[in-house]
């Protein structure tokens, strides 16, 4: 039997990915994979309302809808209306295939509010395998690949396409004016994250940028919220020359990295979009294994450290300097 998709060159997709930002991050080559595919499909993307800047950045993506699952769990009663609307508004669309590569109970309730064919990860291969009762149709992903690749092969399985190239974000930064930064060249310090057990000591941060400052480039330290921006604070007085950024949008905090030399950071989302970017990147991971969710974007991006395995400043040092940057 002909796949269904097989003598078609448009097609109405719908991408659901929700969250959290290198999740989204890493749904993005799909939709690369897609537009090489189908080069007159229309592509839309339905995403957490926090994340909903990052899949207008690919050029492929059509229209961007927003759902807000964080916000209404604590409310959910009084948002009842919103939910609703966001339902009915899906299901206008009549799309001609929904792709689910989350894999999550919540993504699959999301998808079913769609018109079309619901289509996502079977049951071995799901997240939560529960996901797979709202699918019309599974797709055997094996597990133990990185992120990128599990999304990509379930995309290819489920619209009938081969993968034939590389994994491509096909993203660029947007611009924008940020009178604070210094000028070139910076390296970006992503020191925080959302979980304490994946932070850098703060003497080796200290460290790497005077080394930075010694080679000339200046260190840029953003932050998501008052704690992050006190230790940035704290930090960029111990540095030469270090600016701590002010509160940033995420189209802000692209254009940030998109003019940066590289980028140095842990386990956190900015990390990915600096990868993504095609930014010289460096990833830093003391408790999780980069395997599997780590940077993903060639040889421009490199892994260091591992559960209870962080880096030294010599080893990040050593990959800045393989990217061009002799400190």
């Amino acid at each position: 039997m002909a796949h269904p998709f097989a003598d078609r060159t448009e097609a109405r997709i719908l991408l659901v990915k929700t969250s959290s930002m290198g999740d989204v991050l890493h749904n993005l080559p799909v939709v690369t994979d897609i537009c090489r595919a189908f080069p007159g499909a229309q592509v839309d993307w339905i995403v957490e309302e926090g994340f909903g800047s990052l899949p207008p950045m690919h050029p492929g993506i059509k229209q961007t809808l927003t759902v807000a699952i964080r916000r209404w769990r604590k409310a959910w009663w009084k948002s009842r209306s919103e939910i609703r609307a966001v339902c009915s508004g899906m299901a206008a669309k009549h799309y001609d295939l929904v792709l689910d590569t989350q894999g999550l109970l919540k993504s699959a309730l999301i998808a079913r509010c769609a018109d079309a064919p619901k289509c996502g990860f079977d049951w071995k291969s799901a997240r939560e395998p529960l996901a797979t009762l709202f699918y019309d149709r599974t797709y055997a992903v094996p597990k133990g690949q990185h992120a990128v690749e599990r999304n990509r092969q379930l995309a290819a399985q489920a619209l009938g396409y081969s993968l034939a190239t590389p994994a491509s974000y096909g993203i660029n930064a947007p611009s924008a004016v940020l009178p604070w930064l210094p000028p070139a060249p910076y390296v970006v310090l992503l020191h925080a994250t959302s979980r304490d057990d994946k932070l850098w000591h703060e003497p080796n941060w200290i460290e790497l940028g005077i080394r930075l400052y010694q080679a000339k480039v200046r260190s840029v330290l953003p932050w998501g919220n008052e704690r992050e921006k006190v230790r940035g604070e704290r930090l960029a007085a111990a540095i030469p020359g270090a600016v701590c950024a002010p509160r940033l949008t995420l189209n802000e905090a692209a254009a940030m990295l998109g003019g940066a030399c590289a980028a140095v950071g842990v386990d956190t989302g900015l990390s990915h979009l600096a990868a993504a970017l095609g930014i010289p990147t460096v990833g830093i991971y003391t408790s999780t294994d980069p395997g599997l969710t780590g940077l993903y974007a060639g040889a421009s991006a490199v892994n260091l450290g591992g559960i209870g395995a962080p880096p030294s400043v010599g080893e990040v040092a050593a990959a800045l300097t393989q990217a061009g940057i002799n400190v």
